[in-house]
Protein backbone atom coordinates (compact mmCIF):
# COMPACT_ATOMS: atom_id res chain seq x y z
CA UNK A 1 0.00 0.00 0.00
CA UNK A 2 1.29 3.67 -0.86
CA UNK A 3 1.83 5.99 2.30
CA UNK A 4 3.14 8.94 2.72
CA UNK A 5 4.70 8.28 6.19
CA UNK A 6 7.83 9.89 5.75
CA UNK A 7 8.47 12.27 7.98
CA UNK A 8 10.47 13.94 5.12
CA UNK A 9 6.93 14.15 2.84
CA UNK A 10 5.96 18.02 1.79
CA UNK A 11 2.38 18.65 1.93
CA UNK A 12 2.90 21.93 0.61
CA UNK A 13 5.24 20.31 -2.12
CA UNK A 14 2.72 17.71 -2.89
CA UNK A 15 -0.29 20.22 -2.94
CA UNK A 16 1.89 22.79 -5.39
CA UNK A 17 2.18 20.27 -7.84
CA UNK A 18 -0.96 18.92 -8.04
CA UNK A 19 -3.82 20.40 -11.36
CA UNK A 20 -5.97 22.65 -10.08
CA UNK A 21 -9.15 22.79 -11.56
CA UNK A 22 -10.68 25.31 -13.88
CA UNK A 23 -13.14 27.87 -12.42
CA UNK A 24 -15.26 26.91 -15.39
CA UNK A 25 -15.78 23.46 -13.68
CA UNK A 26 -17.31 25.02 -10.46
CA UNK A 27 -19.31 27.23 -12.32
CA UNK A 28 -21.00 24.73 -14.30
CA UNK A 29 -21.77 22.45 -11.04
CA UNK A 30 -23.53 25.96 -9.85
CA UNK A 31 -25.24 26.24 -13.15
CA UNK A 32 -26.93 22.65 -12.32
CA UNK A 33 -27.65 23.64 -8.93
CA UNK A 34 -29.37 26.74 -9.63
CA UNK A 35 -31.81 24.91 -11.92
CA UNK A 36 -32.66 22.45 -8.56
CA UNK A 37 -35.55 25.28 -8.45
CA UNK A 38 -37.90 22.64 -10.99
CA UNK A 39 -38.11 20.74 -7.61
CA UNK A 40 -40.86 21.64 -5.72
CA UNK A 41 -40.92 25.47 -7.55
CA UNK A 42 -38.77 26.80 -5.17
CA UNK A 43 -35.47 28.66 -5.51
CA UNK A 44 -31.89 26.90 -5.43
CA UNK A 45 -30.62 27.42 -1.54
CA UNK A 46 -27.19 28.70 -1.22
CA UNK A 47 -26.81 28.26 2.78
CA UNK A 48 -24.21 24.96 3.15
CA UNK A 49 -22.28 22.92 1.15
CA UNK A 50 -20.05 19.81 2.09
CA UNK A 51 -17.14 18.79 -0.27
CA UNK A 52 -15.77 15.68 0.63
CA UNK A 53 -12.01 13.85 0.92
CA UNK A 54 -11.18 17.82 1.01
CA UNK A 55 -7.61 17.03 1.48
CA UNK A 56 -5.87 20.75 1.35
CA UNK A 57 -9.17 22.24 0.90
CA UNK A 58 -8.65 23.79 -3.03
CA UNK A 59 -12.08 22.66 -4.06
CA UNK A 60 -13.35 24.11 -0.53
CA UNK A 61 -12.54 27.22 -1.19
CA UNK A 62 -13.85 27.55 -4.75
CA UNK A 63 -17.64 27.05 -3.69
CA UNK A 64 -18.25 31.14 -3.08
CA UNK A 65 -21.89 31.30 -3.75
CA UNK A 66 -22.25 29.49 -0.42
CA UNK A 67 -22.84 30.84 2.86
CA UNK A 68 -21.10 28.15 4.84
CA UNK A 69 -18.88 25.51 3.38
CA UNK A 70 -17.96 22.89 5.71
CA UNK A 71 -14.34 20.45 4.41
CA UNK A 72 -14.27 16.76 5.31
CA UNK A 73 -11.33 14.63 5.07
CA UNK A 74 -10.93 11.32 7.32
CA UNK A 75 -6.82 12.63 7.59
CA UNK A 76 -6.29 14.47 10.81
CA UNK A 77 -2.69 15.37 8.96
CA UNK A 78 -4.84 16.87 5.81
CA UNK A 79 -7.36 18.44 7.87
CA UNK A 80 -4.71 20.70 9.64
CA UNK A 81 -2.94 21.44 6.30
CA UNK A 82 -6.63 22.63 5.14
CA UNK A 83 -7.04 24.85 8.07
CA UNK A 84 -3.40 26.22 7.81
CA UNK A 85 -4.00 26.99 4.28
CA UNK A 86 -7.69 28.39 4.81
CA UNK A 87 -5.71 31.36 7.39
CA UNK A 88 -2.86 31.52 5.01
CA UNK A 89 -5.88 31.67 1.92
CA UNK A 90 -7.61 34.84 4.30
CA UNK A 91 -4.48 37.04 4.01
CA UNK A 92 -4.38 37.24 0.21
CA UNK A 93 -5.88 40.21 -1.15
CA UNK A 94 -8.00 38.53 -3.39
CA UNK A 95 -9.17 35.84 -1.40
CA UNK A 96 -12.51 34.23 -2.21
CA UNK A 97 -13.46 33.78 1.23
CA UNK A 98 -15.89 37.00 0.71
CA UNK A 99 -18.94 36.18 -1.12
CA UNK A 100 -20.03 39.39 -1.23
CA UNK A 101 -18.55 40.28 -4.32
CA UNK A 102 -19.98 37.05 -6.02
CA UNK A 103 -22.75 38.38 -8.85
CA UNK A 104 -23.08 35.41 -10.54
CA UNK A 105 -24.55 33.32 -7.89
CA UNK A 106 -25.87 36.07 -5.03
CA UNK A 107 -27.51 34.69 -2.74
CA UNK A 108 -28.65 37.35 -0.14
CA UNK A 109 -30.17 41.31 -0.44
CA UNK A 110 -27.31 41.72 2.61
CA UNK A 111 -24.17 39.97 1.88
CA UNK A 112 -22.07 38.29 5.05
CA UNK A 113 -18.69 37.15 5.27
CA UNK A 114 -18.37 33.07 4.61
CA UNK A 115 -17.71 30.30 7.00
CA UNK A 116 -15.58 27.60 5.81
CA UNK A 117 -14.92 24.83 8.59
CA UNK A 118 -12.99 21.28 8.47
CA UNK A 119 -13.72 18.37 10.04
CA UNK A 120 -12.16 15.24 10.39
CA UNK A 121 -14.87 12.17 9.37
CA UNK A 122 -15.21 9.69 6.28
CA UNK A 123 -17.77 10.80 3.96
CA UNK A 124 -19.56 7.59 4.76
CA UNK A 125 -20.32 8.77 8.24
CA UNK A 126 -21.49 12.73 8.22
CA UNK A 127 -22.85 12.32 11.82
CA UNK A 128 -22.14 15.86 12.57
CA UNK A 129 -24.71 16.95 9.64
CA UNK A 130 -28.44 16.75 10.54
CA UNK A 131 -31.08 15.54 7.67
CA UNK A 132 -31.69 17.66 5.20
CA UNK A 133 -29.47 20.54 5.97
CA UNK A 134 -27.07 20.75 2.92
CA UNK A 135 -27.66 22.14 -0.20
CA UNK A 136 -24.56 21.18 -2.44
CA UNK A 137 -22.28 17.85 -1.50
CA UNK A 138 -19.07 17.94 -3.57
CA UNK A 139 -15.99 15.13 -4.41
CA UNK A 140 -12.80 15.35 -6.39
CA UNK A 141 -12.16 11.92 -6.31
CA UNK A 142 -9.15 12.21 -7.91
CA UNK A 143 -7.82 13.66 -5.00
CA UNK A 144 -8.76 9.77 -3.14
CA UNK A 145 -6.87 7.64 -5.65
CA UNK A 146 -3.64 10.04 -4.79
CA UNK A 147 -3.75 9.92 -0.71
CA UNK A 148 -5.37 6.70 -0.72
CA UNK A 149 -7.11 8.57 2.38
CA UNK A 150 -5.33 6.40 5.11
CA UNK A 151 -3.93 7.55 8.53
CA UNK A 152 -0.65 6.45 7.54
CA UNK A 153 -0.15 9.44 6.37
CA UNK A 154 0.04 11.03 10.05
CA UNK A 155 3.85 10.31 11.10
CA UNK A 156 3.37 7.03 13.19
CA UNK A 157 -0.20 6.16 12.80
CA UNK A 158 -1.22 3.04 11.01
CA UNK A 159 -5.09 2.82 10.74
CA UNK A 160 -6.29 3.06 7.07
CA UNK A 161 -9.30 4.46 7.53
CA UNK A 162 -10.43 4.97 3.31
CA UNK A 163 -8.19 3.40 1.50
CA UNK A 164 -10.55 2.24 -1.32
CA UNK A 165 -12.40 5.16 -1.78
CA UNK A 166 -15.73 5.70 -1.08
CA UNK A 167 -18.54 2.42 -0.13
CA UNK A 168 -21.08 3.60 -2.28
CA UNK A 169 -23.66 1.45 -0.09
CA UNK A 170 -23.12 4.22 2.36
CA UNK A 171 -22.19 7.24 0.61
CA UNK A 172 -25.03 6.96 -1.14
CA UNK A 173 -27.80 7.20 1.58
CA UNK A 174 -25.91 9.28 3.97
CA UNK A 175 -26.22 12.08 0.82
CA UNK A 176 -29.16 11.41 0.80
CA UNK A 177 -29.76 11.97 4.24
CA UNK A 178 -27.98 15.40 4.85
CA UNK A 179 -28.98 16.91 1.74
CA UNK A 180 -32.24 19.32 1.46
CA UNK A 181 -34.79 18.43 -1.45
CA UNK A 182 -33.22 19.76 -4.29
CA UNK A 183 -29.81 19.85 -2.81
CA UNK A 184 -27.21 18.61 -5.55
CA UNK A 185 -24.20 16.62 -5.31
CA UNK A 186 -21.82 16.78 -7.80
CA UNK A 187 -18.45 14.30 -8.01
CA UNK A 188 -15.25 14.29 -10.52
CA UNK A 189 -12.17 13.23 -11.37
CA UNK A 190 -9.65 14.34 -13.94
CA UNK A 191 -7.92 11.70 -15.99
CA UNK A 192 -4.38 11.14 -17.13
CA UNK A 193 -2.23 13.96 -18.65
CA UNK A 194 -2.61 14.25 -22.82
CA UNK A 195 -0.29 16.65 -24.01
CA UNK A 196 -2.15 18.22 -27.36
CA UNK A 197 1.73 19.24 -29.32
CA UNK A 198 2.75 16.05 -28.80
CA UNK A 199 -0.43 13.17 -29.66
CA UNK A 200 2.46 10.43 -30.35
CA UNK A 201 3.47 10.32 -26.29
CA UNK A 202 -0.02 9.05 -25.27
CA UNK A 203 1.63 5.37 -25.76
CA UNK A 204 4.27 5.94 -23.55
CA UNK A 205 2.02 7.48 -20.98
CA UNK A 206 -0.46 4.76 -20.96
CA UNK A 207 2.05 2.05 -20.53
CA UNK A 208 3.54 4.24 -17.62
CA UNK A 209 0.49 4.61 -15.94
CA UNK A 210 -1.72 1.20 -16.62
CA UNK A 211 1.53 -1.69 -17.58
CA UNK A 212 1.44 -4.20 -14.66
CA UNK A 213 3.98 -6.59 -16.01
CA UNK A 214 7.97 -4.74 -15.48
CA UNK A 215 8.37 -2.54 -12.91
CA UNK A 216 11.53 -1.32 -14.49
CA UNK A 217 9.08 0.79 -16.88
CA UNK A 218 5.68 1.23 -15.20
CA UNK A 219 3.82 1.83 -11.85
CA UNK A 220 0.92 0.00 -12.94
CA UNK A 221 1.37 -2.47 -10.88
CA UNK A 222 1.38 -0.21 -8.04
CA UNK A 223 -2.10 1.78 -7.85
CA UNK A 224 -4.62 1.13 -5.29
CA UNK A 225 -7.22 -1.32 -6.11
CA UNK A 226 -10.31 -1.05 -6.88
CA UNK A 227 -10.32 2.72 -6.67
CA UNK A 228 -7.80 3.34 -9.92
CA UNK A 229 -9.58 1.12 -11.72
CA UNK A 230 -12.61 3.41 -11.21
CA UNK A 231 -10.66 6.37 -12.10
CA UNK A 232 -9.42 4.70 -15.43
CA UNK A 233 -12.99 3.77 -16.38
CA UNK A 234 -14.45 7.36 -16.16
CA UNK A 235 -16.34 5.94 -13.38
CA UNK A 236 -18.68 4.20 -15.32
CA UNK A 237 -18.50 1.45 -12.63
CA UNK A 238 -19.89 4.31 -9.90
CA UNK A 239 -23.52 2.36 -8.91
CA UNK A 240 -26.07 4.90 -9.76
CA UNK A 241 -28.16 5.86 -6.17
CA UNK A 242 -31.22 4.78 -5.32
CA UNK A 243 -34.24 6.92 -7.18
CA UNK A 244 -36.49 7.30 -4.23
CA UNK A 245 -33.80 9.42 -3.11
CA UNK A 246 -31.73 10.78 -5.73
CA UNK A 247 -32.39 11.35 -9.45
CA UNK A 248 -29.91 9.17 -12.04
CA UNK A 249 -26.51 10.24 -12.59
CA UNK A 250 -26.24 13.20 -14.91
CA UNK A 251 -22.50 11.96 -16.21
CA UNK A 252 -20.64 14.90 -18.23
CA UNK A 253 -17.20 14.53 -20.03
CA UNK A 254 -14.83 17.40 -20.47
CA UNK A 255 -12.32 14.91 -22.66
CA UNK A 256 -12.28 15.95 -25.65
CA UNK A 257 -11.05 13.69 -28.30
CA UNK A 258 -9.05 11.99 -26.28
CA UNK A 259 -11.32 9.20 -24.85
CA UNK A 260 -13.64 8.50 -28.25
CA UNK A 261 -15.02 5.40 -26.70
CA UNK A 262 -17.21 7.92 -23.99
CA UNK A 263 -20.65 8.61 -24.97
CA UNK A 264 -20.52 11.61 -27.66
CA UNK A 265 -23.74 13.17 -26.56
CA UNK A 266 -21.81 13.36 -23.19
CA UNK A 267 -18.93 14.44 -24.29
CA UNK A 268 -17.20 18.09 -23.96
CA UNK A 269 -14.41 19.84 -25.03
CA UNK A 270 -11.49 20.07 -22.91
CA UNK A 271 -12.21 22.58 -20.01
CA UNK A 272 -8.46 21.91 -17.98
CA UNK A 273 -5.88 22.85 -19.60
CA UNK A 274 -2.31 24.35 -18.10
CA UNK A 275 0.46 25.65 -19.36
CA UNK A 276 3.55 24.44 -17.52
CA UNK A 277 7.21 23.65 -17.48
CA UNK A 278 8.76 20.39 -18.22
CA UNK A 279 10.17 20.17 -14.95
CA UNK A 280 7.21 21.08 -13.56
CA UNK A 281 5.86 17.96 -15.11
CA UNK A 282 8.39 15.73 -12.86
CA UNK A 283 6.71 17.55 -10.11
CA UNK A 284 3.47 16.49 -11.01
CA UNK A 285 4.96 12.54 -11.47
CA UNK A 286 6.44 12.36 -8.20
CA UNK A 287 2.89 12.75 -6.38
CA UNK A 288 1.56 9.66 -8.14
CA UNK A 289 0.45 7.51 -5.07
CA UNK A 290 2.05 3.82 -7.51
CA UNK A 291 5.27 5.63 -7.51
CA UNK A 292 5.41 5.78 -4.03
CA UNK A 293 4.67 1.94 -3.74
CA UNK A 294 6.89 0.96 -6.01
CA UNK A 295 9.92 2.80 -4.49
CA UNK A 296 8.64 1.26 -1.03
CA UNK A 297 8.81 -2.08 -2.98
CA UNK A 298 11.89 -1.55 -4.84
CA UNK A 299 13.91 0.99 -3.32
CA UNK A 300 17.23 -0.59 -5.95
CA UNK A 301 15.24 1.76 -8.67
CA UNK A 302 17.00 4.78 -6.63
CA UNK A 303 20.15 3.58 -7.58
CA UNK A 304 19.80 3.32 -11.14
CA UNK A 305 22.49 4.90 -13.44
CA UNK A 306 20.00 7.14 -15.29
CA UNK A 307 17.77 8.07 -12.29
CA UNK A 308 14.35 6.70 -10.35
CA UNK A 309 11.77 5.47 -12.88
CA UNK A 310 9.84 9.01 -12.84
CA UNK A 311 13.14 10.91 -14.20
CA UNK A 312 13.78 7.72 -16.79
CA UNK A 313 10.09 8.21 -17.84
CA UNK A 314 9.76 12.09 -18.01
CA UNK A 315 13.51 11.72 -19.91
CA UNK A 316 11.69 9.62 -22.68
CA UNK A 317 8.94 12.21 -23.31
CA UNK A 318 11.04 14.85 -23.56
CA UNK A 319 13.40 12.93 -26.01
CA UNK A 320 10.21 11.57 -28.38
CA UNK A 321 8.75 15.09 -27.93
CA UNK A 322 11.74 15.90 -30.22
CA UNK A 323 11.87 13.07 -32.06
CA UNK A 324 8.36 13.40 -33.42
CA UNK A 325 6.08 9.97 -34.22
CA UNK A 326 8.78 8.72 -36.40
CA UNK A 327 12.04 8.97 -34.67
CA UNK A 328 13.72 5.84 -35.85
CA UNK A 329 14.23 2.85 -34.08
CA UNK A 330 14.74 4.08 -30.76
CA UNK A 331 11.42 6.63 -30.67
CA UNK A 332 9.67 2.83 -31.65
CA UNK A 333 10.88 1.65 -29.07
CA UNK A 334 9.80 4.57 -26.80
CA UNK A 335 6.26 3.90 -28.12
CA UNK A 336 6.16 0.92 -26.12
CA UNK A 337 7.21 2.68 -23.11
CA UNK A 338 10.46 0.59 -22.70
CA UNK A 339 12.91 3.39 -21.76
CA UNK A 340 15.09 1.01 -19.97
CA UNK A 341 17.94 1.00 -22.52
CA UNK A 342 17.75 4.96 -23.54
CA UNK A 343 20.97 7.03 -22.84
CA UNK A 344 20.49 10.75 -21.12
CA UNK A 345 23.20 11.98 -23.20
CA UNK A 346 22.94 10.31 -27.04
CA UNK A 347 19.56 12.13 -27.82
CA UNK A 348 18.19 15.89 -28.12
CA UNK A 349 15.77 16.36 -24.75
CA UNK A 350 13.09 19.23 -24.38
CA UNK A 351 14.39 21.75 -22.45
CA UNK A 352 13.09 20.89 -18.68
CA UNK A 353 12.28 24.78 -18.15
CA UNK A 354 10.84 24.93 -21.33
CA UNK A 355 7.03 24.90 -21.52
CA UNK A 356 4.30 22.76 -22.56
CA UNK A 357 0.91 22.52 -23.03
CA UNK A 358 -1.29 19.56 -20.88
CA UNK A 359 -4.67 18.84 -21.03
CA UNK A 360 -6.74 16.70 -18.41
CA UNK A 361 -10.07 15.00 -19.17
CA UNK A 362 -12.17 16.32 -16.43
CA UNK A 363 -15.30 13.06 -15.33
CA UNK A 364 -18.04 14.97 -13.71
CA UNK A 365 -21.44 12.89 -12.15
CA UNK A 366 -24.41 15.21 -10.46
CA UNK A 367 -27.33 14.19 -8.77
CA UNK A 368 -29.99 15.79 -7.28
CA UNK A 369 -32.10 15.02 -3.98
CA UNK A 370 -35.56 14.28 -4.95
CA UNK A 371 -37.91 13.88 -1.64
CA UNK A 372 -37.05 15.00 2.15
CA UNK A 373 -38.95 11.82 3.68
CA UNK A 374 -36.31 11.18 6.89
CA UNK A 375 -37.57 10.23 10.29
CA UNK A 376 -35.70 11.13 12.91
CA UNK A 377 -33.44 7.64 12.89
CA UNK A 378 -32.53 8.56 9.42
CA UNK A 379 -34.87 6.20 7.53
CA UNK A 380 -36.37 6.90 4.53
CA UNK A 381 -40.55 7.29 4.70
CA UNK A 382 -43.10 6.12 2.80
Amino acid sequence: MATFSKASFNVASYASSRPKYPRSLYDFIFDFHKRSSRSGGKSARWDRAVDLGCGTGQATVELTPFKHVIGVDPSETMVRVAREGLEAHRTQPSSPLDNSNDKTYETNTTPEPQIIEFVQSSAENLGFLENDSVDLVIADLSGYDEFLRTDKFDVGVTVAQACHWFDWSKVWPEVGRVLRKGGSAAFWIYTEPRFPAYPHLTPLIEHYDKHTEDPSTSVGRYWQQPGRSILSNHLLDVPEPSREILEPLERVYFTGPYFPSLPPSHTRPIIMRETMRWVDFLGYLRTWSALQTLKEHHPEDSLHPEGPLEVRFWNSLRRAAVQGSSGGNEGEEGDRGDHRGAHQNDVTMVDPESEVEVDRGVVLLLTRKVTEAWNSSGLLQF
